[in-house]
């Protein structure tokens, strides 16, 4: 089982495959805050309804980065980018192990079957790097209003 972080704590860094294959870091982001958040699958209803609802939140986030992350490959990433013009960082952590450092990788259970998968969930990572805000098991709504909060936004 994964340890579950919480705020103050040191962000996990990453360096992973962005849906057009270039390297996307944490490091990228330093300097400014990120909300890197863990989403199950690129263009299912729940991830769709999440990441529409980021995008059309951007212009309220005060140039805070907004970075996705799934298993999916940086292909599936793509065609969800191009097909919802999300317009933000899709990245590709398919071997699960960022999800894992992030505590976002579980048993998860359907039908009754058990499985290992995202726990959908949301990471605020201030300028400095540490975790200003942790959510997990997030829903796809909560995920804007908790950062827009998070941001004063109320």
């Amino acid at each position: 089982m994964s340890t579950r972080l919480s705020k103050g704590d040191q962000a996990p860094g990453f360096n992973l495959p962005g849906q057009d294959g270039e390297p996307v870091s944490l490091g990228d982001f330093l300097g400014r805050r990120a909300l890197v958040y863990f989403y199950p699958k690129a263009d299912t209803p729940g991830c769709t309804a999440q990441a529409c609802g980021l995008r059309d939140a951007m212009p309220r986030l005060e140039g805070t980065a907004v970075v996705g992350i799934s298993p999916d490959p940086p292909k599936r990433q793509a065609a969800f980018d191009a097909k919802y013009g999300l317009g933000f960082p899709l990245l590709a952590d398919v071997d699960h192990a960022v999800a894992e450092a992030y505590g976002v990788w579980v048993e998860r259970s359907m039908y009754g079957r058990k499985y290992m998968g995202i726990e959908r969930s949301a990471f605020l990572v201030g300028p400095d790097g540490r975790l200003e805000e942790t959510w997990y098991k997030v829903s796809p709504a909560a995920t804007v209003a908790n950062l827009l909060s998070a941001l004063g936004q109320v």
